[in-house]
């Protein structure tokens, strides 16, 4: 009786650590929209890295601001949107600090050289191109470029409004998509 008492406790404090791991380093991520239409669509469900984007004054991977490495350009992110919405935003990085962004209507062009993500629309809404991305500071875009609210429309994303990275499309089943 007194095994089974305490396989059974070991039992649930392993589930209980398990829980509050998966808790203070993922969210779950309802896809709202068609904003990422083909790559994520309406009603998908996701899984966010937000241990990834963590900060620290000590780097293991050669970034001086990120522990792992930090944000880089063609991560799909989560981030709180700077248009005051208390829903996140999921786009993906197009411009990362120090790169030079230009739109031409249908293209985007980093660093002069034309990007390889989902093409489409990308009218500028405003003539301030090309832009250098500041330090600290994010170009994202939707890849549904013709009906997507993202930096064309209020500029760059701060690094401290970064959630985390998609790392997992878990619903619909069908879907499944494992990112990196």
């Amino acid at each position: 009786m007194r095994t089974a008492l305490r396989d059974t406790g070991e039992t649930i404090i392993t589930a209980v650590v398990i829980f509050l791991v998966l808790q203070g380093t993922t969210q779950n991520f309802l896809i709202e929209g068609s904003s990422m239409v083909p790559t994520l669509v309406d009603e998908e469900r996701m899984l966010v890295n937000r241990f990834v984007y963590i900060q620290s004054p000590i780097s293991l991977f050669g970034n001086d601001r990120y522990l792992f490495g930090g944000p880089r350009r063609g991560d799909i992110v989560v981030f709180h949107p700077p248009t005051g919405s208390e829903t996140d935003f999921v786009k993906r990085i197009i411009g990362v600090p120090g790169d030079w962004i230009d739109l031409d209507g249908e293209s985007v062009y980093v660093n002069g050289v034309k990007t390889t993500y989902v093409d489409g629309s990308t009218a500028r809404r405003h003539e301030d191109y090309p832009a250098q991305v500041p330090e600290g500071e994010y170009f994202v875009l939707g890849d549904n470029r013709r009906v997507s609210i993202d930096s064309r429309n209020w500029g760059f994303v701060q690094a401290d409004e970064l959630v985390g990275r998609t790392w997992i499309v878990w619903w619909p089943f069908t879907e499944f998509q494992l990112y990196s």
